[in-house]
Formats: C-alpha cells, structure tokens, sequence
C-alpha cells in the first residue's frame, strides 16, 4: 500500500474557520431602494404625486377642491371676496398703531400704579386710549350697541357659521366692515395665534382721514355690495372633457338622424 501524505492532513486542519459579519450597531447596513423615489431618482420628473403627504396637508387640498366642486350659497360665497394687496397693506398699516397691551406691559402698568400708590402719590392714568376690540361675543355686542366704527373679519374662520352672519349684522347697524384674508395675521394684531374679528371704536386726531377714507371704501366695495351669486360649481378637467365628449356624440347622433329624415 502507498503510504499516506502527512501534508494533507495537516493542510486540512490549518484551514481558517469564516466567521459571521457582525453589524456595527453604529454604522447600520442600509440597503439602496430602487423604486420610485427611492435612492436613485429619474430626472426630471414630479413625483409629488407618489409622495405620502400629512394628513393635515390632504384634508387641506381635499377641502379646496370640495369647495371647487360644490355649489356654495352666497352667504358663504362673499368672504371669498376680500381686500386686495394694497388695501389690505393699508388697512394693517394702520391696524397696527391700536395693538392692545400686552400681558408683560399689563404687569409693568399694574407694579407701577402699585408702587404709586405705597408711596401715597396720586396716580391719575387718565382716559384708556384707543386699542382693537376682539372677541367674537365682544365684537358683536358693539355693533350691536352701534359702538364699532370699523370691522374687520377674517376669510377663513373654520366652522365658517362662527361669522358667517356678521356682514349681515354689519350692514343692518351701518358699520362699515371689511373681509380680509388670514385669521392668523389678524391674531398677530392682538397677541394671539388666531383671531377670528377685530373692532376699532375709537382712533387717534392724526388717524382721522386715513379712517375716513378706509370707512368710505368698505361702505362701497362691501356694506353697499351683496353678493347673491352661488359660486363653486366648477368640475375637474376629466369630468369637463367627458362631457364635451357626450354632447359631441349627442350632436353627431342628432344630425344623422335629421339627414335620414331628408
């Protein structure tokens, strides 16, 4: 018998044992996607449509659409008519000067007047001046008292039904008002995230013209103008194209059955 290689044997055992990878918890392995809007994107292309957007941001879009699509009274109707650019720009020019105190000036007022009054001095503030009224319930009750001489109400309160009878109170006590766009820029007038209206009852001696003619504007372009138009009623480009295409048929249908009669 041959006598045995005593090198295989060996070679065999010195083989080295493959360990298992292990994962750096530090750096994890992160496989590359391929599929649309994954790793590798095409060029050029929208892909907005794929992209899975907040809830907040779809309920937003589905209600704009809805708003296209229904038919809407023209009590709801009118707030989509506001200000444009340069009046509003006007308007919170002025708006500005009537910003309430705040909570931090409140205080300071209230720690002075205390102070004055310890030392036994007597500390007359005089008249309040003149700031914005807000509140819905604080708003309505002076026009109601015929109080307000001037309104502003936002465009996008939501549940619109908070101020949808407003312009119609407005113009029944003849205070002129006006529709802007933004809740939240009429809330940075009163130190609030939100507001819903604001009310001017008094202005300053310098303010006076400038009131006058922002009052005669609203009284012609809004206590003087109803809207009694519906508005909405506005189909998608699928349903228009679907229906322009069965009124084509319609028509094609009725003119060979007019050159049959011939």
């Amino acid at each position: 018998m041959p006598a045995r290689n005593p090198k295989s044997k060996t070679a065999k055992a010195a083989a080295p044992v493959k360990k298992a990878p292990t994962a750096n918890p530090l750096f994890p392995s992160t496989p590359k996607n391929l599929r649309i809007g994954g790793d590798i994107r095409p060029k050029n292309r929208d892909l907005s449509r794929f992209v899975r957007w907040p809830r907040n941001v779809r309920l937003q879009r589905q209600k704009k659409i809805l708003l296209q699509r229904l038919k809407v009274p023209p009590a709801i109707q009118q707030f989509s008519t506001t200000l444009d650019k340069n009046q509003a720009a006007e308007l919170f020019k002025l708006l500005v000067k009537y910003q309430p105190e705040t909570k931090e000036a409140k205080a300071e007022r209230l720690e002075q007047a205390a102070a004055a009054a310890a030392k036994g001095e007597n500390a007359t503030s005089g008249p309040p001046p003149a700031v914005l009224k807000y509140g819905l319930k604080h708003v309505t009750t002076l026009i109601e008292q015929k109080k307000a001489t001037m309104v502003v109400i936002a465009h996008d309160v939501d549940p619109i039904e908070l101020v949808v009878w407003l312009p119609a109170l407005c113009r029944k006590m003849d205070v002129p008002f006006c529709i802007v766009k933004g809740k939240a820029r009429l809330g940075t007038l009163v130190h609030k995230k939100n507001c819903a209206v604001v009310a001017l009852t008094a202005n300053n001696s310098e303010d006076n013209i400038k009131c006058a003619q922002l009052k005669t504007n609203f009284m012609e372009q809004f206590n003087n103008t109803v809207v009694r138009r519906w508005g909405g009623g506005n189909m998608g480009l699928k349903t228009v194209a679907k229906l322009e295409k069965r009124r084509k048929a319609i028509e094609a249908e009725a003119a060979k059955i007019a050159a049959g009669r011939r």
